[in-house]
């Protein structure tokens, strides 16, 4: 019999696993599987589990937030290739940026169904110094607003909570000054926001942080934006950012598999949505197709129109 294991983070958005979680148990039963179900009780668990249980099973499902995610990912890149079992994942969190991009369904009982019977996918996963994401790693301006927006709003505003916390800071950004080398590109200057991302949203915004994305195709998007010095650059750049292909000299987009960063002084950075050290040195690589996630099926429709895409880059 098939083995899965099930990492839960009971505490996720609103608390939104609790009363659904049998029936979640029940569809992985029905699907055939032989069942261990871990409840976390505090940060750092789901990557401890993942990696001590993760090779005795033929698939880890985590329940959580995009945190929640991120442990049990780093926790399952910790073990040989050849006995990573695939992922499942059942977002419970107010954001779920990734979910988001992978489709997945938000209705927890078919999130289930996907991460039990749905397609395998090998997705490229980040290296940042040693430690791993999923979908984006970066610093600055909103990158911080989802492990800095009160646990306590979350739970009564949800998504709307960093809406709240994003307009804070508009009123206060602060730019940092970084060096940033990624093949023959070297940028230098003091910059509002760096983000490498693998989504199609990252902090709830979508066609900010570049197009054209696939998952598995071995690089990452880049998003660097300067900071403007006056009141007109400040429009160009609210132009840039929330028009789509409008350019700008303070946003640079590019595409990538390896990139460095590197400031005099610490810089607070973040990881797939929680904090991620304060770093004056940050390596970052992308490592192709290393995780094998459940998606969902697609419809004919989708996959007529992701071969009308293929087509067209040909």
């Amino acid at each position: 019999m098939k083995k899965l294991l099930m990492i839960v983070n009971p505490n996720a958005g609103k608390a939104k696993i609790k009363g659904k979680l049998t029936d979640i148990l029940d569809t992985f039963i029905k699907a055939g599987y032989q069942l261990e179900v871990y409840i976390t009780q505090e940060s750092g668990e789901a990557t401890e589990v993942a990696r001590k249980r993760g090779c005795h099973v033929d698939r880890v499902v985590c329940s959580g937030g995009d945190g929640t995610l991120n442990e049990t990912v780093n926790g399952l890149m910790k073990i040989a290739p050849e006995k990573r079992p695939e992922l499942g994942y059942i977002s419970a969190g107010t954001t779920n940026d990734f979910a988001h991009s992978l489709k997945l369904p938000s209705r927890m009982k078919d999130a289930a169904k996907v991460a039990a019977n749905g397609i395998p996918f090998l997705i490229d996963i980040g290296s940042v110094n040693g430690k791993y994401f999923c979908y984006v790693s970066g610093f600055g301006a909103f990158t911080d607003i989802s492990y800095i927006t009160p646990q306590d709003m979350k739970k009564i505003l949800g998504h709307q909570a960093y809406i709240v916390e994003a307009a804070k800071q508009l009123m206060n950004l602060k730019a940092y000054p970084v060096r940033i080398e990624s093949g023959e590109n070297v940028y230098e200057d003091n910059f509002l926001c760096g983000l490498v991302s693998n989504s199609y949203r990252v902090g709830g915004m979508t066609g900010i942080w570049g197009s054209d994305i696939e998952m598995d195709e071995g690089l990452f998007e880049v998003t660097l934006i300067r900071q403007p010095r006056n009141l007109a650059e400040w429009g160009e750049l609210a132009t840039a950012l929330f028009i789509t292909n409008a350019k700008s000299e303070f946003v640079i987009r590019f595409k990538t598999d390896h990139i460095t960063f590197h400031s005099e002084s610490p810089i607070d950075w973040v990881k797939d949505g929680e904090f991620g050290g304060s770093q004056t040195d940050v390596d970052i690589r992308v490592l192709h197709r290393a995780l094998t996630i459940m998606k969902k099926e697609e419809k004919k429709e989708e996959k007529e129109e992701i071969a009308a895409k293929e087509g067209t880059k040909e």
